[in-house]
């Protein structure tokens, strides 16, 4: 399958030049309603005080404008427009259109720029209030519904881990830090009673935030990773009083006789 990719370059021929002319976008829109080769306005250039003055005057048919929410019915794109030139700068532009049956063709060289102004009137301050209203609209609107949507997800008033990390922050909140002395006493004391505790049980012994807890119990515990007791805490050797089997049989032996 072949691809055309010749230009066409007829229409420079023809062509006196074309005008490059930025124009505001309702002026765009008006133009679009207009009938196929339609007359869409007049151009007038004249000379004033010894400079070139261009205008453009919309048809008076393409100044009603549709579609634009205002009360006041008389509410109309201005007529009037004023064309300020501007020079090409010595660059090269071209315009160019493309079409099923003639494919790219070039229609011109650009001698002209130019931006087109409306004549500032009542009725032009009207619409561009409008416009302004129109563009801080909100692109989203909330909807009530009338019954549920089961077609998709369903919201969730509040997650199980959100429910689960608020309580936790709640309990850790109501226990208050007590001083490290007292902290270490309900340790020993605790400890005494039995060798090994999982975080769990002596974070309820001691009322003390976790966090809090496990810095203290770095100090004097060992954490236990495997074996029977794994995923508990045991006094450090140095902190530890519990009799061995044999020593404990040797005490009872003596206290016997």
């Amino acid at each position: 399958m072949s691809v055309k990719n010749e230009v066409n370059l007829t229409g420079v021929k023809q062509s006196q030049g074309v005008w490059l002319v930025k124009v505001p976008k309702y002026l765009s829109q008006q133009w679009d309603k207009a009938a196929e080769k339609g007359e869409v306005g007049k151009l007038t250039i004249g000379k004033k005080q010894g400079k070139t003055e261009v205008c453009f005057s919309l048809t008076e048919e393409l100044t009603a404008l549709g579609g634009v929410e205002e009360s006041d019915a008389s509410l109309r794109a201005p007529k009037d427009h004023a064309l300020t030139m501007h020079a090409v700068g010595g660059q090269t532009l071209a315009v160019f259109s493309q079409s099923n049956a003639d494919g790219i063709s070039l229609e011109g060289m650009v001698v002209h720029r130019a931006e087109c102004k409306p004549v500032v009137t009542d009725n032009y301050m009207k619409l561009k209030r409008v416009q302004v209203r129109e563009s801080i609209k909100p692109q989203r609107m909330s909807q009530q519904l009338e019954k549920a949507i089961t077609t998709i997800f369903k919201p969730v008033a509040n997650h199980s881990f959100n429910v689960e990390y608020t309580k936790k922050k709640k309990t850790d909140g109501k226990m208050v830090r007590a001083e490290r002395q007292v902290v270490l006493d309900m340790l020993f004391a605790a400890f005494e009673r039995h060798q090994y505790y999982n975080i769990k049980n002596l974070v309820e012994i001691t009322k003390q935030p976790v966090s809090y807890l496990k810095e203290i119990i770095r100090e004097i515990g060992t954490y236990v990773s495997k074996g029977p007791h794994k995923n508990t805490w045991e006094l450090k050797p140095e902190y530890q009083h519990y009799q061995s089997g044999e020593e404990k049989e040797k005490e009872e032996e003596e206290l016997s006789n």
